[in-house]
């Protein structure tokens, strides 16, 4: 029997969708859930220390947000026009894949003016899809120029949810603070809850840490149409399994280690660079892999993740870990207990 999507419909209130981050990251609430008894723990994140010890490995996500969303005008009519940055297709030509809102006023020749004094220009030349578009930039200097100059005019991309302008404490705090490959437009939240002390104290654990890259993209976002979920296509993400992170998953799994996937982009990276042997192997290029219940996982032995939206591909993905029940059960717990959710809320331990 295939899984549907009204089985992951809950009432949310408004209320609980948090606007801002927790002024400390690794003070946040955690609930922990574990698989085996269905037991339920209320604790603070930083408390994760003590749910893992020596030669345990976290695999972390270090894709790096760049700033994405920005707001031009129109030529002629000057209508404001928003353009979110999805990837850069040809950096020679300065062509970018772009969604642009309102969709309908946007046609190809059009120009849009970017910034003070017309800083930026660019122009429409192929309509991909109902929403996007490619631009190509019209800019003298060389790419980097470029780059400065267009991430100067963006603004960090906060999910639609996050119903507020970004603000400057958003270019670090929806930020990983191991970050370091650019190529994300939405950040991998479940990261954001660890502190620089919390990194230190499970090393002096003898934690291990391992990096992987998916740069993800806003196909996590994208509602469902189709309720039988085994008709839903994902977005393809990028992403990137080098030889450590094999080298430090493989040993883990070999010690008996526990392994700790931190956050759903996480998750699915692992799963789709899985051997048959149930061993991690070396992956270059792009998933759309899309991870519902029932599913067999191959090497995270727990995960952390935040507290997901209804009818959300991330909610299925964590439902497929936990346990179907156990997690919606947690959420109706986490309801109850005001916990907040989405990119800025609080955190899950599945363990």
């Amino acid at each position: 029997m295939s899984m549907k999507l009204s089985k992951f419909k809950f009432n949310l209130p408004g209320e609980l969708i948090a606007l801002y981050p927790a002024p400390i990251r690794d003070e946040s609430r955690m609930m922990v859930i574990h698989r085996k008894t269905g037991k339920i723990e209320h604790k603070v994140f930083k408390e994760i220390l003590n749910y893992f010890g020596e030669k345990d490995v976290f695999v972390f996500n270090n894709t790096r947000v760049f700033p994405a969303r920005l707001y031009g005008n129109k030529e002629k009519t000057g209508a404001r026009i928003e353009v979110f940055l999805l990837r850069e297709l040809n950096p020679s030509l300065r062509l970018w894949d772009v969604l642009v809102d309102p969709a309908r006023k946007i046609r190809i020749g059009n120009k849009l003016y970017f910034g003070e004094n017309d800083a930026m220009v660019a122009e429409v030349i192929d309509n991909t899809t109902s929403r996007g578009r490619t631009l190509r930039f019209l800019h003298d200097g060389n790419h980097d120029e470029f780059k400065k100059t267009l991430f100067a005019l963006g603004e960090t991309p906060l999910p639609k949810y996050i119903d507020r302008p970004a603000e400057p404490e958003d270019v670090a705090r929806y930020q990983n603070i191991f970050a370091s490959e650019e190529g994300a437009v939405v950040a991998p939240a479940a990261g954001l809850h660890f502190s620089r002390e919390l990194l230190k104290r499970l090393e002096i654990k003898d934690c291990r840490f391992a990096f992987l890259t998916v740069h993800s993209g806003l196909g996590n976002f994208r509602e469902i149409d189709v309720e039988d979920l085994t008709k839903h296509k994902m977005d393809s993400e990028q992403m990137l399994v080098n030889a450590d992170v094999v080298k430090i998953v493989n040993k883990g799994k070999d010690e008996n280690s526990k392994i700790c996937a931190v956050g759903t982009s996480v998750m699915r990276a692992i799963e789709t660079a899985v051997s048959t042997d149930g061993h991690l192997k070396e992956f270059e290029g792009w998933t759309n892999k899309f991870i519902f219940p029932p599913y067999d996982f191959s090497v995270a032995t727990s995960m952390v993740t935040n507290f997901h939206l209804p009818l959300s591909t991330l909610l299925m993905m964590t439902a497929s870990f936990g346990g179907y029940e156990l997690i919606m059960d947690a959420y109706r717990q986490a309801v109850e207990e005001k916990y907040h959710f989405g990119a800025y809320g609080d955190a899950m331990l599945i363990i």
